[in-house]
C-alpha cells in the first residue's frame, strides 16, 4: 500500500500527520518506507533528529532524482537512496534542499513517472509506503500522486482550508484522470481540533453532510505533538497512552486494509 499526504495549504499538520501514522504503522509490524519530497524536510529531522543533517551517501530522494536526469549502464539500486531510522521497521527516503534545485531539471525532462517505477519495485521489501509532499502542487507532489494507491488529506477546521479543500481534490481528480486511474481519496484528516469550539465542529459537519469522506477519530489540538517535535519522538514512543496517540492509533486502524 502506498499513500501520499497531501494538501496545498501550508501548516495543516502534513508531515505530523504522515510521520506518526508510518510510525504506528512500522510499530506494529509493518515493514514501512517514509519518503519525503518536502524541501523543508519536517519529517525527516521529525524521524532522525540531528542526524537529518548528517548527509546520506545516496543523497536521498534528491539523490533518487538527480540519478534520473543520468544515464548509467549500472544504476543506483532504489535501496541506496534509503536509510535506517532509530525505530524499528521504518526506513526512510529523506528530504534535503537539493530538491528545489532539481525542480525545474526533472520538469522539464519529463521525470514524473519514475517515482511510481522506483515504489513498485520496493513493493515487495516494504508493506507500506508513505510519502509526505510539499504544499504546493508541483513536479514532487504530481509524482508522489501518480505513484500512489490513495491520497489522504490534512484540514485543520477552518474557511481557507475549505476554500482549498474543493481545489484541491478538482486537482486529485485530473491525476487520476490523466496518470493514475487507481488512485482513491481515502479521507480527510481532521486535525487540530476543538471539540468545545463552535466553528469547527460546524465545519467539519458541513464536509461529512455534503458526502465528502471525512475520517475518524478526528485529531485533538495537544501541545504534546510540539515536545514530539522538539525531541524528534513520533507520539507512539513519546507517549503510547497519550490521548493524542490513541487517536493516530484509531485513526491509521481505520484505514484500508493493511497486507
Amino acid at each position: 500500500m502506498r499513500r501520499v499526504v497531501f494538501n496545498q495549504k501550508g501548516g495543516v499538520g502534513k508531515s505530523t500527520i504522515t510521520s506518526n501514522l508510518a510510525a504506528i504503522a512500522a510499530h506494529q509490524g509493518q515493514r514501512t518506507l517514509l519518503v519525503d519530497l518536502d524541501v523543508q524536510g519536517n519529517s525527516s529531522r521529525y524521524l532522525l533528529g540531528e542526524m537529518a543533517d548528517v548527509p546520506h551517501p545516496g543523497g536521498g530522494s534528491a539523490g533518487f532524482f538527480d540519478s534520473t536526469l543520468k544515464f548509467s549502464f549500472t544504476p543506483t539500486a532504489t535501496h541506496d537512496f534509503i536509510r535506517e531510522t532509530p525505530w524499528e521497521n521504518l526506513h526512510l527516503m529523506g528530504a534535503s534542499p537539493e530538491l528545489e534545485e532539481l525542480h525545474s531539471k526533472l520538469e522539464s525532462r519529463y521525470k514524473i513517472y519514475k517515482l511510481r517505477d522506483a515504489l513498485a519495485e520496493l513493493g515487495e521489501d516494504y508493506d507500506e509506503i508513505w510519502i509526505d509532499t510539499p504544499p504546493a502542487l508541483n513536479f514532487y507532489t504530481r509524482s508522489a500522486l501518480i505513484a500512489a494507491d490513495s491520497c489522504l488529506i490534512p484540514f485543520d477546521c477552518d474557511e481557507f482550508s475549505r476554500r482549498a479543500l474543493y481545489a484541491l481534490l478538482d486537482n486529485v481528480k485530473e491525476i487520476q484522470a490523466d496518470h493514475n486511474a487507481h488512485l482513491q481519496v481515502e479521507g480527510i484528516v481532521v486535525n487540530q481540533f476543538q471539540p468545545r469550539a463552535s466553528l469547527p465542529k460546524r465545519t467539519v459537519q458541513e464536509l461529512v453532510e455534503e458526502g465528502l469522506p471525512v475520517l475518524a477519530p478526528y485529531l485533538s489540538a495537544s501541545v504534546k505533538v510540539k515536545e514530539s517535535h522538539e525531541l524528534s519522538r513520533p507520539m507512539v514512543h513519546l507517549d503510547p497512552r497519550h490521548k493524542l496517540t490513541q487517536e493516530f492509533v484509531a485513526l491509521y486502524a481505520s484505514l484500508a486494509p493493511h497486507p
